[in-house]
């Protein structure tokens, strides 16, 4: 099989890495998007799925745009490949870029379709509370995730799954299906499968504001997002004892206490060198944070750190 890999993030790294060692696949070109500037220094770096290709010699092309790029959809045509694969690209591919391949754009997506399209299934799945998600195997449509289903595998969530544990399973567990789909593809044994709209459910693109903790909401939600957003946004408060005297926490690990306060929503309790907050329904304890502008530390750090904040207010 001659294939074009749409990606861009580290995440996608395996699912390409999978593809070139396979013998029965031929990797002839790779889409990924626009070199960006990364960390404070603002320093430009090429993606992660851009620097494997090229480590392989494999052409790689990153248009700014899809639709409006004039050479993007020529050299897709010349360079004649059975299928498109697309894992984590990024942006929407538009109708006219689908209809190239004979073997149509197959699209690799991180969920039990129809639940959990868009953007973000991964952490929708942990911060939702399911007991378990998987991977979808599917031909790529101009909507939303919505095209039909070639394949589909079911990954457990274990009480403690972060994004970080989930991402690894997906592309294990994904590398593998989707090589396996691909070949069966090609050969026509499958017959896809339209998705059931009525049980769709969709994801949003994750900003900051996602990760800010409402104090109002039960202990299960507040500890379900912190695994959930433990790479983006982070669960994040603010620490206050005054309008003078505030400071950004990021929320690395929390767990509901073994007593309850009944304090104010976000009031701070101090007991035993330990650090708790109340919410809706109960306490939880905050196992590690990490101030802004300073390395995570445990809470016991925190609190010989930063003085007495018995009595603060998290908001």
């Amino acid at each position: 099989m001659k294939i074009i890999f749409f990606g861009t993030p580290a995440f996608s790294v395996p699912f390409l890495q999978t593809l070139i060692d396979d013998p029965d696949t031929q990797i002839v070109g790779v889409v990924s998007q626009p070199d960006k500037p990364v960390g404070r220094g603002g320093d430009i770096q090429a993606s992660p799925i851009k620097t494997l290709a090229l480590a392989h010699k494999i052409p790689v092309f990153t248009p700014t745009s899809l639709k409006t790029d004039p050479q993007i959809q020529k050299v897709l045509r010349y360079l004649n490949a059975d299928l498109f694969v697309v894992v984590a690209y990024g942006k929407l591919i538009p109708q006219s870029i689908l209809d190239i391949p004979p073997a149509h754009v197959i699209n690799v997506h991180p969920s039990l379709l129809p639940r959990h399209r868009g953007p973000s299934p991964m952490q929708f799945a942990i911060a939702s509370g399911d007991v378990f998600t998987g991977v979808t195997i599917m031909l790529l449509d101009a909507g939303m995730d919505t095209g039909p289903i070639l394949s589909f595998e079911r990954i457990d969530l274990n009480a403690d799954e972060t994004y970080t544990t989930l991402s690894q399973k997906v592309q294990t567990t994904g590398s593998r299906l989707l090589v396996e789909t691909l070949k069966r593809h090609v050969r026509g044994e499958i017959i896809p499968l339209a998705q059931d709209e009525s049980k769709a459910t969709l994801t949003h693109l994750l900003d900051r504001e996602d990760g800010h903790v409402n104090w109002n909401e039960t202990m299960e939600v507040i500890e379900r997002k912190a695994r959930a957003y433990i790479e983006w946004p982070g669960l994040w408060s603010v620490w206050s004892r005054g309008p003078e005297e505030q400071l950004r926490l990021k929320l690395i690990s929390v767990r509901p206490a073994d007593f309850r306060a009944d304090l104010k929503h976000g009031a701070v309790t101090i007991k035993d060198a330990r650090l708790f907050v109340d919410c809706a329904d109960g306490t939880l304890e905050i196992l590690e944070l990490q101030p802004e502008g300073k390395s995570k530390m445990k809470s016991q750090d925190f609190i010989q750190g930063y003085g007495e904040i018995q009595n603060a207010q998290l908001s």
